[in-house]
């Protein structure tokens, strides 16, 4: 099996899997694998047994991200008031995959679909609530996160992304409010933590509360507005106010969070508009709700 520089999906299958976790965790190589559907775009993930999941990177980069994971969490997860993803093996390259690979305890919980949020308030005070635990967190020593920068660094591609979807979106109306975002006030504070990709896949829900946060592989200090995404991306407009107010943004700060959900969306929805059609319905989802919280 040649898996070159990036994973093809039809590789990493149920029988990899069970390969992988006979040959090096003969424990559990009787549980039984299934595989978990997900809009993700840097791991495959598989359900071992009833308490155990295996994430398996589909690139290099994706590697990276897990081992930077895994070092933050041990300092911050203790510090959040939901659970995070816990490591209880790590793997090696074998079976013909040529990446290291994890196991994970099985976090309770399902991912939530923008649109159809039961109970938005309590999951908006929740997610309040963990963003301000995390900023909490002493970040003077901390890594710097590659989205905790000011929004003009993503001028380009933001621009670029309009273009390309000139005839499919309102560009004129993206365009107006990503000018508008650029206006805000930077961020003038110390720099502090952020998750950095706070988003409905990456977010857990349980009768309705917030259960865990995962995939902490971008998450390091800087500008935190970032983590203000979810308002747009998951969190419909009569919630908004409630999650602003838990974490206790500013009118500057909560403009560059609108920013930071426009850029990701516009950025992404080329990207997947054919091979990821989850991210891209949910980044039209945002769009939709920026202009419309505009026209209002």
């Amino acid at each position: 099996m040649n898996m070159k520089m990036h994973a093809d999906e039809a590789d990493i299958d149920d029988a990899l899997v069970r390969a992988l976790v006979a040959r090096q965790f003969p424990e559990w190589a009787a549980l039984p694998v299934r595989r978990l559907e997900s809009s993700g775009t840097e791991n495959a993930m598989f359900r071992l047994g009833t308490e155990l999941v295996v994430r398996l990177p589909r690139h290099p980069g994706a590697v990276d991200d897990v081992r930077r994971e895994g070092r933050l969490l041990s300092r911050l997860g203790p510090l959040l008031p939901v659970p995070t993803p816990e490591p209880v093996g790590r793997g090696e390259p074998g079976a013909g995959f040529p990446w290291p690979w994890s196991v994970y305890r099985w976090l309770a919980g399902r991912n939530p679909v923008a649109g159809a949020v039961p109970e938005a308030e309590r999951l908006a005070e929740d997610l309040g609530r963990f963003v301000a635990a995390l900023r909490r967190v002493r970040a003077a020593d901390g890594p710097p996160g590659s989205r905790g920068v000011p929004l003009a660094t993503r001028d380009a591609p933001t621009r670029s992304a309009i273009a390309q979807l000139t005839g499919r979106t309102d560009t004129a109306g993206v365009t107006a409010l990503w000018e508008e975002a650029l206006r805000a006030p930077e961020h003038t504070g110390p720099p502090v933590w952020a998750h950095g990709d706070l988003s409905p896949g990456n977010v857990l829900v349980d009768g309705g509360r917030l259960s865990a946060v995962i995939d902490f592989g971008v998450a390091g200090v800087g500008d935190p507005a970032v983590d203000l995404i979810i308002a747009w991306n998951l969190l419909p407009a009569e919630a908004r106010g409630t999650f602003r107010d838990a974490v206790g943004a500013d009118d500057a700060e909560w403009a560059r969070g609108r920013g930071w959900a426009l850029s990701v969306s516009l950025i992404q929805l080329p990207y997947y508009w054919e091979t990821n059609p989850p991210l891209a319905e949910n980044s039209r989802h945002v769009i939709g709700e920026l202009l419309a919280e505009a026209s209002r």
